[in-house]
C-alpha cells in the first residue's frame, strides 16, 4: 500500500461490515464504489460524501457484470487499490433441509462472485504492482456446526480458495486478507435478511436451538461493525499482518479452540496416518 490516496472497491456496501468499510474509507478521505443490489440505500453516503463516492448497482451472484464494474471504477477513478469482498448473507438449514439451488447459491454469493471481482481486478493490480484483496469469511470459513453448513460450505471454499490467491499474487504486491468475523451487530440475523430452509420436525431436537439462538441474536451481537471497520483498514498497513485475520473476541475463543483440537487429533492419529504410506519411503518434496 502507498500513502497515495486510496480507491476501495466494496462488494455489499449499503450495509453491516461492507457499509462500515466504506464509512471509514470516505471519512479518511479516501474514495469508495460500493456495490448493492439496491442503490438507493447509498443516498445517505452520496449526499455526504459526493463525487468520492461512486454507488453501482450489482448483485455479486452476477458473474458476469463483475468486470463492468472494476471497468467502471477505473473510469470514475483511475485505480482500485483495495477489493473488498463482501456481498453475501447467511442461511440456516439442516443438510436435508438445503436444497440444489440454496446450496448454490450459497457457493454462488460466497465463492463465485469473489472470484470474478478477483479475476477482473487482478491485472489492473498487477500492473501496478501494488494493491490488497480482502476476503470477507467468517469464523464460520474454517469451523461448522448444526444448521450452518450451507453458509460454512461457501465460506471454506473462499478461503481455500483464497489461501492459494494469497500466494499466487505476492510476487506481484498484492496482499490477501481473509477477515473471520465471529458476531457483529449488523442486519445478518434480521428475519428479513438470514435465509431459513423450509423446517423439518424431524430436526428440531439437533437444530432447533441454533434456530432460536441465531433469530435472537439479532440487535444483541457484541461485535461493533465500526471498529471493525477500523481494525481492517489499520491491518492493510501492517507488513507482517497475518493471512487469516479472526475478528471478534467469540472469534478468537472459538477459533483456537477449534485449531488446538484438530492439532490433538492429528497428533493422536499420527502413526495410524503415516502407516497408508509405502514403508522406507523417503518424505515427499513438493513446490510448495
Amino acid at each position: 500500500m502507498t500513502n497515495e490516496t486510496k480507491t476501495w472497491l466494496i462488494t455489499g456496501a449499503s450495509s453491516g461490515l461492507g457499509r462500515a468499510l466504506a464509512e471509514v474509507a470516505l471519512e479518511a478521505g479516501e474514495q469508495v464504489i460500493g456495490t448493492a443490489r439496491r442503490v438507493d440505500r447509498f443516498a445517505g453516503l452520496e449526499a455526504r460524501y459526493g463525487d468520492r463516492f461512486l454507488a453501482v448497482e450489482h448483485d455479486v451472484r452476477d458473474t458476469a457484470g463483475a468486470a463492468a464494474v472494476v471497468q467502471q471504477a477505473l473510469e470514475v477513478f483511475g485505480r482500485v487499490d483495495v477489493l473488498v469482498n463482501n456481498a453475501g448473507t447467511g442461511q440456516v438449514g439442516a443438510a436435508e433441509e438445503i436444497t440444489d439451488t440454496a446450496l448454490r447459491a450459497m457457493l454462488e454469493q460466497h465463492l463465485f462472485g469473489p472470484a470474478a471481482y478477483v479475476r477482473a481486478v487482478l491485472p489492473h493490480l498487477r500492473g501496478r504492482r501494488s494493491g490488497a484483496i480482502v476476503q470477507m469469511s467468517s469464523q464460520g470459513g474454517r469451523m461448522s456446526f448444526p444448521a450452518v453448513g450451507s453458509y460454512s460450505a461457501g465460506k471454506f471454499a473462499l478461503e481455500g480458495w483464497s489461501e492459494a490467491l494469497a500466494g499466487e499474487v505476492a510476487p506481484f504486491g498484492i496482499r490477501v486478507l481473509i477477515v473471520e468475523p465471529s458476531r457483529f451487530r449488523t442486519a445478518f440475523n434480521a428475519a428479513d435478511v438470514l435465509e431459513t430452509a423450509q423446517r423439518s420436525s424431524i430436526y428440531d431436537e439437533v437444530i432447533g436451538a441454533v434456530r432460536v439462538n441465531m433469530a435472537e441474536a439479532d440487535g444483541r451481537q457484541e461485535g461493533d461493525p465500526a471498529r471493525a471497520a477500523r481494525v481492517i483498514r489499520d491491518m492493510l498497513e501492517h507488513p507482517d499482518a497475518p493471512l487469516r485475520l479472526p475478528l471478534g473476541a467469540e472469534a478468537v475463543r472459538n477459533l483456537t479452540r477449534v485449531y488446538r483440537g484438530a492439532l490433538d487429533d492429528v497428533e493422536k492419529w499420527a502413526a495410524v496416518s503415516e502407516s497408508a504410506d509405502y514403508p522406507g519411503m523417503a518424505p515427499a518434496v513438493r513446490a510448495f
